[in-house]
């Protein structure tokens, strides 16, 4: 993939009906299939930024479908992923090319399936006020970065109008049984290892990371993105050192940056300044090739 930016695609606005406008994705519908497209839009603290980040669109759908070709064995919801044999509407769109994926329409599981490895975020607050991650109690001792002495799963709420919020395995059971909550439970921790091992072997630490699933005829399916900077914490092996956090290759760069601003998160959010445009264009990219070696 390029280094050159190239212009950013903000909104699709396709001749077609809008399934949902997302944070990342627009997402049409076409029969019985889903259109998804990828935009260049970033968001931090469940707030859309602006500028667009040029190309990152790209970069996410290519990080996707390389885990998703990776993970044979685990069915996803893609029909089709080549921009010439899109529909019409979306082939005609040049800038669109690298960023459209026909995809089975699911019954989405209303919970984030949340994989840690490592210490950081959300659950290194709760650990250090109450030596817990989610409720679930861990070693003493641990710092900022620390790899946990295992894995663990952290379901969350799916919200459309609110914050995601994170809720106890029981709950996760009470939602939708504990049969499927098992099962997600099971398959998220399961591709989660097979990808910190690969990434690692490249050079980057899958600090945690968060699927979606959804149900097709009764079966569950990996839908939406795959462990991309979006939806993960990427850290450089080789910048790692427990205590301290590493400079990441993911969107933490950016919610770093608005922190600094002294932004309240409930105003009208800065705008990204060119450094940081560029900067977060790099990381995503610098990601892409080291876990595909190109």
């Amino acid at each position: 993939m390029s280094d050159d930016d190239g212009v950013a695609v903000d909104r699709t606005d396709l001749p077609l009906p809008l399934f949902r406008r997302g944070k990342v994705r627009d997402v049409y519908v076409l029969g019985d299939s889903l259109l998804f497209i990828a935009t260049d839009r970033i968001s931090a603290f469940d707030v859309v930024l602006s500028p667009p980040i040029p190309g990152k669109g790209v970069i996410l759908n290519r990080i996707s479908n390389f885990w998703f070709d990776r993970f044979g064995d685990v069915e996803n919801h893609r029909l089709e992923t080549e921009h010439d044999r899109m529909p019409e509407q979306a082939r005609s769109r040049p800038e669109l090319r690298g960023r459209t994926v026909l995809a089975r329409k699911c019954e989405l599981i209303p919970i984030e399936c949340v994989a840690r490895g490592y210490l950081a975020g959300s659950g290194l607050r709760e650990y250090r006020e109450s030596g817990t991650v989610c409720g679930i109690p861990l070693e003493k001792g641990l710092v900022a970065g620390s790899r946990l002495p295992f894995p663990i799963f952290t379901p969350a709420t799916k919200e459309s109008e609110a914050h995601d919020l994170n809720i106890s395995f029981e709950e996760m059971e009470g939602r939708i049984g504990s049969g499927l909550a098992h099962r997600l439970r099971e398959l998220t921790l399961g591709i989660y290892a097979r990808a910190a091992e690969y990434a690692l072997q490249r050079g980057i630490i899958i600090a945690d990371t968060k699927f979606e699933f959804g149900l097709f005829d009764g079966r569950i399916v990996w839908i939406d993105e795959a462990l991309t900077p979006d939806s993960s914490r990427f850290w450089p092996a080789e910048s790692h050192r427990p205590g301290s956090t590493p400079p990441s290759l993911d969107k933490q760069y950016v919610r770093d940056w608005l922190e600094s601003t002294g932004w309240d998160k409930t105003s009208t959010p800065p705008e990204l300044p060119p450094h940081v445009v560029r900067n977060t264009r790099r990381k995503y990219l610098q990601a892409y090739r080291q876990l595909r070696g190109v």
